[in-house]
Parts: structure tokens; sequence; C-alpha cells
């Protein structure tokens, strides 16, 4: 199978890359600079031009792409770079493939569609929430059908919490409980859909290869755990303790109200209904089994 990938420098990227590369598939990687290796092409989402024959021949089109979530305050300019980031380009992508005819996109989306759920199971039957991340995941997945018109299958993969030792969440909790800074969130009852680098990954590749995949898919680990159990899992596989609690107010003083109230107070207790229904096997089906992966035995804190 020949894979063109945007996004493919990232996180997540990157190793899907690796895993499709060792499965036997061709990759292609689509960069916005010059291409400095054989497999990339040049794209500009604003002007929707792919140069260098990028998509000739490929049997299926991911997309990873956008801004950091968590990176910034949510200021009016920072909203509108993360739509900016995500809606552009999809829509180029989208449009890209029922031009060229590409049977398969799967696109990028996050659980932050579902908004605050609370302490409710949900899988991908579950409606839209309210908020600025459901809003935003809702028209970044809308943002897919031009695809999705012309016959594609179209796999909206609504990501949780990737844990991963190379970046990600952890990478920025890990130096907090190395310096015994560790501790929960508000009240930490708020769900965190956790999910395995390995398995985000997995179930990506899972979603390409197996056709009857399509639609709504949720990358969640199949036991989501609390801010609570989730800072005692990590501090026990760290080896520190994690006294702390950061209240509600703390985190909205140094994130912004709304910043904090989605990204750190906001939970959704989402579960992989396609998946598991479909076959897939987690890799790391727990959360205690996700951080050893992680984080593993011996390594230091930091």
């Amino acid at each position: 199978m020949r894979v063109v990938i945007a996004g493919s420098s990232g996180l997540i990227g990157s190793a899907l890359v690796s895993q499709l590369r060792e499965s036997g598939h061709e990759v292609v990687r689509l960069v916005r600079r010059a291409p400095a290796a054989p497999d990339e092409r040049r794209w500009d989402p604003p002007s929707g031009v792919f140069a260098d024959g990028a998509l000739d021949g490929a049997d299926a089109v991911v997309n990873l792409g956008g801004a950091g979530i968590g990176d910034k305050r949510w200021t009016e300019e920072r909203k509108a770079r993360l739509r900016e980031s995500r809606l552009v380009p999809t829509t180029v992508l989208a449009q890209a493939v029922a031009r060229h005819r590409i049977p398969v996109f799967v696109s990028g989306s996050a659980v932050g569609y579902y908004g605050d759920t609370g302490d409710r199971e949900i899988d991908e039957t579950a409606e839209a929430g309210t908020g600025f991340l459901a809003e935003l995941c809702r028209d970044w997945e809308a943002a897919t059908q031009p695809a999705e018109h012309v016959g594609a299958r179209v796999v909206r993969v609504r990501t949780g919490l990737v844990l991963s030792a190379h970046g990600g969440l952890l990478g920025r909790l890990r130096p907090l409980f190395s310096f015994l800074l560790g501790g929960r969130l508000g009240s930490g009852a708020q769900y965190m859909p956790w999910i395995s680098l390995d398995d985000e990954v997995g179930a990506i590749r899972f979603a390409l290869e197996h056709s009857q995949v399509s639609g709504p898919v949720n990358l969640t680990g199949p036991e989501p755990v609390t801010n609570s159990q989730f800072t005692a899992a990590l501090a026990d596989s760290l080896h520190r303790p994690a006294p702390w609690v950061v209240p509600e107010f703390a985190l909205k003083l140094v994130l912004g109200a709304e910043t904090a109230q989605e990204m750190a107070l906001f939970g959704q207790r989402a579960l992989p209904g396609v998946l598991r229904s479909q076959g897939y096997v987690f890799q790391h089906p727990t959360v205690a089994a996700a951080l050893a992966a992680a984080v593993p035995e011996g390594e230091p804190a930091a």
C-alpha cells in the first residue's frame, strides 16, 4: 500500500511512518519546506498545491497535522490558529482525495469532540458536546466530507491522551514528578481517555488495513481512568510521590479559564467501541501497562 502522510514529523506521525515501513508499506511524507529526502513531497495547504506528483498512485492518505492544542493559552488569536491549522489542510486533503479518487482517507480528530461527559461511558455513537474543543473537532471532521461524497472510505480518528516516552503528555508531567511536584488536577474526578503510542499507531494502521472500519473511531485505551487514578499510576511508575493538589483557581490563573476548563478539568470516559467490535487487540490494555511501556523499569523520572 502506498500511503501519503501529512504531519509525519510529529510524535504520532514519525512512529506511524516507521511502523508502516516495517510492515512493507510505501510511505510518502508531505512537507511544507523544500524536500530533503527521496520520500518527501512538498505541499502548500493555503494554495492547495501538491508538487512532484505527491498523490500519484496513492492507496491512502493520512492527515495528522495541526498546531498543538495545549501548548499555549487560548487567546482569540491562538484559537484562530488552532482552527486554521486543522480545517485548511483537512479540506485541501479531502478535496485532493476526491479529485484523485484515492480510496482511503484517515483524518485526525480528538475525544474533545464529546465535551465534558462526566462519569458517563461514551463511544462513537455519542453526540458532539459543547465548548471550543468540541466545536473545533466537529468542524475538523466535517472538513473531510469532500472525500466521503465521492465514496472514499473516511476514518475520523478521535485520539485521546497519547502516552509516550518521547514527549506528549508525559513529556510535560515527568519533570514535575521528578521534582516531587506531581499531583492531581482539581477534584481529580475527571476522566482521562489515555492511549499508548504503540496502540495509537497500531490502531491507525488497523484502520488503514481493514476495509470495514469507517467513520468516527475512538483511539483510546479500553479502561479509561480518572485524573486521580492516572496520577497515582504515574507516580507509581516513576517511583515518586504525588501528594499535591493543583486547585482549579490556580489552573485557571496559569492557563486561562477556558483553556484550564477544557484541557485540564473536562473529561471524557471514552471507550474504543469500534476498535473492540472490529477485533483490534490492544498491546497495552491498562494504564499501568501503557505507562510501563513509556517509562521502562529503572529509568529515572527525568
